[in-house]
């Protein structure tokens, strides 16, 4: 169960990786990557697909980023999350935050076993603050209905 303080201790790492990026502004994980720059995260986008997101280089897999990250964000397709969380735990990265969407029984057992702070079946953007429109009313319908972290 993800608890609030496992929230808090991701929220507290402050560069990311965004794994499964897309450079369609119409995609969720694109409007991710955006938010987490202007809420300050220093955010290298990850997709083999592309070489470049608006201008910054892209990276083919976490293990090519020539810095440390202190988290992973997965917003990839449910299907390969697992083989992505064996890279993300080959960098040492401890923090994963695997979205809405992209989760697997098999990638959440993997970070169990290999003792990850892994956030799952939460939006982010519920979280990262200042949380906007529509992220912020529905923190507080999970609020009214009791299904935040505790």
């Amino acid at each position: 169960m993800v608890t609030q303080a496992a929230v808090q201790d991701f929220l507290s790492q402050k560069t990311l990786a965004v794994i499964g990026v897309s450079r369609s502004k119409n995609k969720f994980s694109y409007r991710l990557y955006q938010e987490l720059k202007a809420k300050g995260y220093q955010v290298f986008p990850v997709n083999p697909h592309m070489a470049e997101l608006d201008g910054e280089p892209c990276f083919d897999s976490i293990k090519s980023i020539p810095h440390q990250v202190d988290g992973a964000v997965l917003v990839t397709p449910s299907g390969q999350t697992e083989k992505v969380i064996g890279e993300v735990i080959a960098t040492g990265v401890r923090q994963v935050w695997i979205q809405q969407g992209a989760e697997s029984a098999a990638a959440i057992a993997a970070c169990a076993r290999a003792g990850l702070n892994a956030i799952h079946h939460e939006c982010l953007l519920m979280f990262a603050e200042p949380a906007g429109f529509p992220h912020n009313a529905h923190r507080f319908i999970w609020r009214v209905l009791g299904k935040m972290p505790k």
